[in-house]
């Protein structure tokens, strides 16, 4: 009889020399240019997990590449990693337990307080040096042409998401996806950025991703 190979989840994968980590699939938009529309892999390494992550998986495979950690570390997958919340705030407190120097990243969409309905920047203090919030627009309605969020306020969610952030003196990006939609105004967005004070990044677009 043949035997069926157990699909290995990815909580772990390497991208330009740095560790990131995949917590989830889910999440709270549908953007039309998600590169998880077109492939399963960052790099080769598959990113469709089968279940859920306990902290003992991702610890394990973390440990894997502990001669990385210097690099940093960035919570950023084929979902929202805020979804993951309590998970994500373990691993990124275990990290800094045993590599108190390593800076630690979240690439999220902003929605996380409106998900969890309270306010989690506070949590973040401590343990997240940095987030990069995916602005994506410069109005609600070009946003939820893009972004097509399945939260209602989606955009002035991010935006409030941001701004605690900010307060909280926690290093704060806002990025756009530039090259795909010509609706994007930088410029527009650039300015928003700043009047929250944040800073700002395009990221072109890769058409077949990493």
């Amino acid at each position: 009889m043949m035997q069926v190979m157990n699909k290995v989840n990815n909580y772990i994968y390497i991208l330009d020399n740095k560790i990131y980590v995949n917590l989830t699939n889910a999440c709270t938009n549908d953007c039309i240019f998600c590169i998880r529309k077109q492939k399963n892999d960052v790099k080769g390494a598959d990113m469709k997990l089968t279940q859920k992550p306990k902290f003992e998986d991702v610890v394990e495979q973390l440990e894997e590449h502990i001669s990385l950690l210097g690099n940093g570390v960035t919570f950023c997958g084929y979902g929202e990693p805020l979804i993951e919340l309590d998970l994500l705030l373990k691993t990124a407190k275990y990290i800094k337990e045993i590599s108190p120097d390593t800076k630690i990243k979240v690439n999220t969409n902003g929605h996380a307080n409106a998900f969890h309905k309270k306010n989690i920047v506070p949590l973040l203090k401590g343990c997240i040096d940095e987030v990069s919030i995916s602005l994506n627009a410069q109005n609600e309605s070009l946003y939820n042409k893009l972004c097509m969020p399945k939260i209602t306020n989606a955009y002035n969610e991010m935006l409030d998401f941001a701004k605690k952030c900010v307060e909280n003196n926690i290093k704060t990006t806002f990025s756009i996806v530039t090259n795909y939609d010509k609706e994007v105004n930088s410029y527009e967005c650039k300015k928003i950025a700043e009047k929250i004070g944040a800073n700002f990044r395009e990221r072109p677009w890769i058409e077949n991703g990493y």
